[in-house]
C-alpha cells in the first residue's frame, strides 16, 4: 500500500501593501481593492509600514512618491538592503518623466500619475501579484535544491564538482585519492539524493545552485 503524500501547502491569499500619507487616497484605494476581493494593508508612512508585523503572502507594494519623512523613491532604492522584494507600483500627483524613468530603471513595474483609471492600477496589481508568485516559486525550488545538496556528504559533493568539470570517473578518483569503484558508488548516491535522472540534470541543478 502506497503511503499517502502530504497535501500541498495552501498559498496564502494575495496581499496588497499600500503606503500613502493621504488618508482619503488610502480609503479610496482600500475600497477599490476590497471591491475586487483583494486584501490590503494600508499605512500612512514608510516608518509605520516598517514597524508593522509582516505577513508571508504573495502580493505587491503601492508606493506614493512624495511623503513626509522617507519618500517612496528613497524607500524603493533601499528595499533590497532591507530584504524586501515585492513588486512596486508608484502612484503620484507630482510625478514627471524623469522620475518615472528612474523608478522603472530601479525595477518598479508601473508609475501612475493621479488621476489614473482604476483599471490601470488593478491591471498593474495583478501583474505584480503574478510576478511575486513566480519569485516565491523560484525561491522555493532553490531552497529544495539546497536541501538536497546539503544532504550530500563532502565526498559526494566532491564527486559532483568533478562531474561538472567534465572529469571521468578515473580522473575524479585520482583527484580525490580514492578508487574508481568508490567514485561510482558516490555518483549513484548523488543521483538518488539529488533526484537527478541524468548527468545533464545534475549539472543543471549544480549550475542553478551556483547562480542563486
Amino acid at each position: 500500500m502506497n503511503p499517502r503524500r502530504p497535501p500541498a501547502p495552501v498559498e496564502p491569499a494575495p496581499l496588497v501593501r499600500l503606503i500613502d500619507d493621504d488618508r482619503s487616497v488610502r480609503a479610496a484605494l482600500e475600497d477599490l481593492l476590497a471591491s475586487v476581493g483583494l486584501r490590503v494593508q494600508a499605512f500612512g508612512s514608510v516608518a509605520e509600514f516598517l514597524a508593522a508585523p509582516g505577513q508571508d503572502a504573495p502580493g505587491c507594494l503601492i508606493l506614493d512618491v512624495r511623503m513626509p519623512g522617507r519618500s517612496g523613491m528613497d524607500f524603493h532604492r533601499q528595499m533590497g538592503e532591507l530584504g524586501i522584494s515585492w513588486p512596486v507600483i508608484f502612484i503620484t500627483g507630482h510625478g514627471d518623466i524623469a522620475m518615472g524613468v528612474e523608478a522603472m530603471k530601479n525595477g518598479a513595474i508601473e508609475f501612475l500619475t493621479k488621476p489614473f483609471r482604476d483599471q490601470e492600477l488593478l491591471d498593474a496589481i495583478q501583474r505584480g501579484i503574478e510576478q511575486d508568485r513566480e519569485r516565491r516559486r523560484e525561491e522555493g525550488a532553490i531552497d529544495e535544491l539546497r536541501g538536497r545538496w546539503t544532504s550530500l556528504n563532502p565526498g559526494e559533493q566532491a564527486v559532483v564538482q568533478g562531474v561538472v568539470r567534465g572529469r571521468l570517473n578515473k580522473q575524479i578518483a585520482a583527484d580525490l585519492g580514492v578508487s574508481e569503484i568508490t567514485v561510482k558508488v558516490r555518483r549513484a548516491q548523488v543521483m538518488r539524493k539529488m533526484q537527478a535522472k541524468t548527468l545533464v540534470d545534475l549539472v543543471r541543478m549544480y549550475d542553478r545552485l551556483q547562480a542563486s
